[in-house]
């Protein structure tokens, strides 16, 4: 793998425009459970309860999602970012990092150092909560304390008695217009775009990689797996995303760029 640590290394000192796609393939290098793998999220809840609809209607549903929620398995703020989320922030102290967009829902990138504005969350982030009626917004974390405070099956909006949805995009619901419309905007318009442990089945997420080579960036894939577009990508790296990451920033940093 030492080859492809070079010559990465060799597209990043070249490159000025870098953005970086990332998936739940770097967040579990820091223990959040992903979504679709063996030991996923799916496999433990229905994912038809993560509906827009469903969570609107019925109460059942939303009682599920606060047991959901209070577990821990989402917004456990004890959970740190990994080598992978630091290897991505030094790009950004290069001065090479145009944005990350992001799958991702944990607020890791930021707490690696990366300024919130530089982050495009495309599927929202779990550490907020608004009211549906009101717009009211709450810090998740103040939220499930009231929750196991209060032995609450659902929490209300304390200003309106509105309901309270995390900010996560649930299956059914629209992206959210700006993030979109910045996403594209960055893909068509860097130099280098670099996917780091997403599957890019998801869409409209998944077309990022694409727009990026309308532009004529170089696209390179790093996953456990195969993706759609690794047919198209000039370097394909099957590997865990922290160790080659860590080891790709280390060796551009010694050549002083």
């Amino acid at each position: 793998m030492q080859e492809e640590i070079q010559r990465l290394a060799d597209w990043i000192v070249e490159s000025r425009r870098i953005v970086v796609f990332t998936g739940a393939g770097v967040s579990t290098e820091s223990g959040i459970p992903d979504f679709r793998g063996p030991e996923g999220i799916w496999n433990q809840y229905d994912p038809a309860d993560f509906t827009i609809g469903r969570f609107m209607g019925s109460a059942e549903t939303r009682k599920k999602h606060w047991e959901f929620y209070r577990s821990g398995m989402l917004v456990d703020t004890s959970i740190l970012p990994n080598r992978a989320h630091y290897a991505i922030a030094d790009l950004y102290k290069l001065g090479k990092l145009v944005c990350i967009i992001t799958q991702n829902i944990d607020d890791l990138h930021q707490r690696a150092g990366v300024p919130a504005e530089r982050v495009i969350e495309l599927h929202g982030n779990m550490k907020w909560v608004k009211c549906l009626s009101c717009g009211h917004r709450l810090p998740m974390e103040s939220v499930i304390d009231r929750v196991k405070a209060e032995d609450l099956d659902e929490p209300l909006c304390n200003k309106c008695r509105g309901i309270l949805k995390p900010e996560g995009i649930f299956f059914g619901e629209a992206l959210p217009e700006e993030a979109l419309h910045q996403a594209i905007h960055y893909s068509h318009n860097c130099d280098l775009f670099l996917v780091v442990g997403s599957t890019l089945l998801v869409t409209p997420a998944a077309h990022m990689p694409a727009y990026a080579l309308e532009g004529g960036a170089t696209l390179v894939v790093l996953n456990i797996g195969p993706t759609p577009m690794d047919s198209r990508a000039a370097m394909v790296v099957n590997a865990k995303a922290g160790e080659f990451m860590q080891q790709v920033m280390e060796e551009v940093k010694q050549r002083g760029n």
